[in-house]
């Protein structure tokens, strides 16, 4: 199945030597124990990739928190990147993307319940997220975006890999890989995300043997399925399929890879301009004044569409026009898995039943001697 080219800048590539040596005598020194991994005595979870953005780690991570919110006390850990603070900090209702980051915003709006919490430093978010004095009740913890993050050493460890990326990709900066693609074998679990729908067995074999798996290594393929969309600030759901081939649509993204999404839109109306920035993009008043004057020049029928993520950094901001607002959706995504998606739920769910006990007991412990 053809798959989309991978862009290499080759002149950075004698760079990319030198970062990939570096990443290669830091996790050597890990695997030796000169610098040290610690454990916790719950169950810890780790969503994350060899890539640098565009593999789906969020919904990968809400898939997890639909799985075992209602049986355990979740939190997500994230580093909370390109906020504008520092230290520990817990999500609340008031929080915004430049407090914690877009993502865990993203994460806290879908999940008001789920302890949501950043921390550049992930074993000290661990240690105050189970100490009881920032809040009771956390079983499971989901480390988001912490496959790098060495210092910890996970119960149970998810790397994600883009299909369209599976082999041809280079170290950083002249590709988008972080480390070696060798790296995923420190991983339990490997999922081949944003698979095509129609990905057949012949294809799913194909990949693995592209994949430097190890022996036993579990490997599932996960897509992503496109929900109704959902207005920013007032209106109805809209179902994609009701958009309308005469609908002009301004599509705004701020997100690694918005390819697959402007195809998406484009099945349903041909009239589509793109504004497109970078990867968690702060927006500015030029910015949202380009916004909005691209807006006005559209056509109607007229509608804005963006994604969760770029949601969560424009919900909390003034400068948009009214005719924008009122106009405004989000498109919510989901995984779903290909191939032996009850395997996987199963293989989550014993590693969280077999250690949440522990951690209940220690808890009980911890009471009776107080």
């Amino acid at each position: 199945m053809d798959k989309a080219p991978i862009t290499i800048h080759r002149s950075l590539l004698p760079v990319s030597w030198l970062y990939g040596m570096v990443v290669g005598v830091r996790n050597h020194l890990f695997d030796w124990g000169i610098l040290k991994s610690r454990s916790f005595d719950l169950p810890v979870i780790s969503i994350g990739n060899l890539a640098v953005g565009g593999t789906g780690k969020t919904p990968h991570v809400e898939y997890l928190l639909r799985l075992l919110k209602d049986d355990y006390g979740i939190a997500v850990l994230s580093r909370g990147y390109k906020r504008r603070t520092r230290g520990f900090k817990l999500a609340t209702a008031t929080s915004t993307a430049s407090d914690i980051g877009d993502e865990p915003l993203q994460v806290k709006s879908k999940f008001p319940s789920v302890t949501v919490a950043v921390d550049e430093d992930r074993c000290d978010g661990i240690e105050r997220l189970i100490s009881g004095s920032y809040v009771r009740g956390v079983e499971v913890i989901l480390l988001d975006d912490a496959y790098q993050h060495r210092y910890v050493k996970p119960g149970l460890s998810l790397v994600l890999v883009e299909y369209d990326r599976l082999s041809g990709d280079k170290m950083l900066p002249a590709g988008r890989l972080r480390e070696p693609m060798s790296g995923m074998r420190r991983a339990d679990i490997v999922v081949v995300t944003k698979c095509p729908d129609d990905l057949g067995a012949e294809d799913m074999q194909e990949a693995s043997r592209l994949l430097p798996l190890s022996p036993g290594q579990a490997l599932y393929f996960s897509r992503t399925t496109y929900q109704s969309l959902e207005p920013l600030f007032c209106g109805d759901d809209l179902p994609l399929n009701d958009i309308g081939r005469d609908c002009h649509v301004l599509l705004l993204t701020g997100i690694a890879n918005p390819i697959p999404l402007l195809r998406e839109i484009q099945r349903y109306t041909p009239h589509v301009k793109h504004l497109s920035y970078g990867d968690h993009h702060h927006f500015t008043d030029a910015d949202l004044a380009e916004i909005n004057a691209a807006y006005a020049t559209l056509p109607h029928p007229a509608i804005v569409i963006t994604t969760e993520k770029d949601a969560a950094r424009l919900s909390r901001i003034n400068g948009l026009s009214t005719q924008v607002r009122h106009n405004l959706y989000q498109l919510p995504i989901k995984v779903c898995f290909l191939d032996h998606g009850e395997e996987f739920d199963q293989a989550i769910r014993s590693y969280v039943e077999s250690n949440v006990p522990k951690r209940r007991e220690t808890k009980k412990a911890e009471k009776r001697l107080e």
